[in-house]
C-alpha cells in the first residue's frame, strides 16, 4: 500500500470499512447495527464492552494481608481469578477485562500483564497490551524508538511472535491494545528530559505534517504487519490517547488505516470526546480508561472512585451511534501506590460505589438484550 501524504493531511473523515482481521470468523470483530457501531461476539451478536481494567495479586501480598493468598487462594493466581476475580467482575455487571497491568509504582512501569493460562481462567472476553513502545504519558524511564529502523521492525516481530501467537485462537480475547496515553505530541513533566515522539511546532509546516504522517504511517502500518503475521483473527485497537493532551490530526488519519477501533483515555469529559472523534473520523470509539476520583490523596490516604459518574458517564456513551465500550479505570482491588479500588486490601468491596456501578452495568446489558 502507497501512502500519499498530502490526501491524508486533507481527508478529515474516513468511511466506515471492513475491518484489518483478514479471518475474523469465531472471533470479536466490529460492525454496524441499526445505524450504531458494536463490537460484535463470535457468533455476531451486539456486545458493549462493559470494562474494569487493572489486576494484580501482588495488591494481595503485603505482610498485612499476604495470609489471605497463601490460605484462601494457595498461593495461586489462577485460583485468585478464578475465585475472585471472575465471580465479583460476574456478579458487578461487568463483561471484559479492559486491561490487566496495574501501577506499581507511580510514574514506573506497570505491572505484568496475565500469561495466557491466567487469561483462560477468566473465561470471559478481556483485551491485552502489546509492549511495542513505552511511550506511556505517566513513565519516566523509556527512551523513544526509531520507527524507521531496522531494529524497530525486529522489535514489533519479537513482540508479535511472543504474545500473539500464543492468544491467536482465543475467542475470548477482543482485540490487542498499544501504548497507553503516548508522547505523540505532548509530555508531562515525569518524561520531559525525553520530550514528545515528535516536536509539535513542525506541525506549523507543510513538510512538519508530511513528516509526522509518514513516521505515523511506519509505526502502525509496522506494528499491524506484525500483529498479521501471527495472529489474523482479532481486532486491532491500538493506543489508548489522552484524549485531554493535544492528539494530531495526522497520527489519528494514519492510525486510521490500521487500527479497527479508536481507543481514547479521558478523565474530564469523555462523553463530548469521543463523540467529536468518532463524527470527525467514522470509525468505531472505544473508552478505554476513565473514572471520576479525587487525585490529590497523601500516601497514607485512599478514595472512593464514584459510581454515580461511572452510571451517568456509561448510560450517555450507550447512545453514541460510535461508541463500542467503557473500561473503567478500576482499580479490582487497592495497593498503596494507586491508592483506590473497588476491594481494599482485604477483599472488602467498596459497596455503595459498586453497587451503582453494578445497577449501571446491568441497566445497559438489559437494554443491549431488549434491542437484539
Amino acid at each position: 500500500m502507497t501512502l500519499n501524504p498530502l490526501r491524508l493531511m486533507s481527508q478529515e473523515t474516513a468511511p466506515p470499512r471492513a475491518t484489518t482481521q483478514p479471518e475474523p470468523e469465531g472471533f470479536f470483530t466490529v460492525g454496524q447495527r441499526e445505524d450504531h457501531w458494536w463490537f460484535l461476539e463470535p457468533d455476531g451478536r451486539p456486545f458493549f464492552s462493559l470494562g474494569l481494567n487493572h489486576f494484580d495479586p501482588a495488591s494481595l501480598r503485603y505482610p498485612e494481608n499476604i495470609d489471605i493468598w497463601r490460605e484462601k487462594y494457595g498461593g495461586s493466581t489462577i485460583r485468585w481469578i478464578r475465585e475472585s476475580v471472575a465471580p465479583n467482575l460476574k456478579a458487578w455487571g461487568f463483561n471484559t477485562v479492559g486491561w490487566v497491568q496495574e501501577v506499581s509504582v507511580r510514574e514506573w512501569r506497570h505491572s505484568r500483564s496475565f500469561t495466557v493460562d491466567e487469561y483462560w481462567a477468566l473465561e470471559m472476553p478481556y483485551c491485552h497490551l502489546l509492549p511495542f513502545m513505552e511511550s506511556h504519558q505517566w513513565e519516566k524511564h523509556t527512551v523513544h524508538y526509531d520507527f524507521r529502523s531496522a531494529d524497530w521492525r525486529e522489535w514489533c516481530d519479537y513482540v508479535a511472535r511472543s504474545h500473539c501467537a500464543e492468544l491467536a485462537d482465543d475467542p475470548n480475547l477482543i482485540g490487542y491494545f498499544y501504548s497507553d496515553c503516548p508522547t505523540w505530541i505532548h509530555e508531562r513533566p515525569p518524561n520531559e528530559w525525553r520530550g514528545p515522539i515528535f516536536d509539535p511546532e513542525r506541525l506549523e509546516s507543510e513538510a512538519g505534517r508530511r513528516e509526522l504522517i509518514e513516521l505515523a504511517y511506519s509505526y502502525y502500518k509496522t506494528t499491524h504487519d506484525a500483529i498479521r503475521r501471527y495472529d489474523r483473527h482479532h481486532l486491532i485497537l491500538g493506543d489508548r490517547y489522552e484524549a485531554n493532551a493535544p492528539i494530531a490530526l495526522q497520527v489519528i488519519q494514519a492510525a486510521s488505516l490500521f487500527v479497527d477501533v479508536l481507543s481514547f483515555q479521558d478523565f474530564r469529559d469523555p462523553v463530548r470526546h469521543l463523540g467529536e472523534w468518532h463524527r470527525r473520523i467514522g470509525k468505531p470509539v472505544l473508552l478505554a480508561d476513565a473514572a471520576r476520583i479525587n487525585w490529590q490523596t497523601l500516601p497514607h490516604e485512599v478514595t472512593p472512585n464514584e459510581g454515580a459518574w461511572y452510571a451517568e458517564t456509561l448510560a450517555e456513551l450507550f447512545e453514541n451511534p460510535g461508541c463500542v465500550g467503557f473500561h473503567l479505570c478500576g482499580a479490582y482491588q487497592r495497593n498503596r501506590a494507586r491508592r483506590y479500588g473497588l476491594l481494599d486490601e482485604m477483599e472488602n468491596p467498596d459497596t455503595e460505589q459498586v453497587e451503582l456501578m453494578t445497577a449501571a452495568n446491568r441497566r445497559i446489558s438489559r437494554l443491549l438484550d431488549e434491542r437484539f
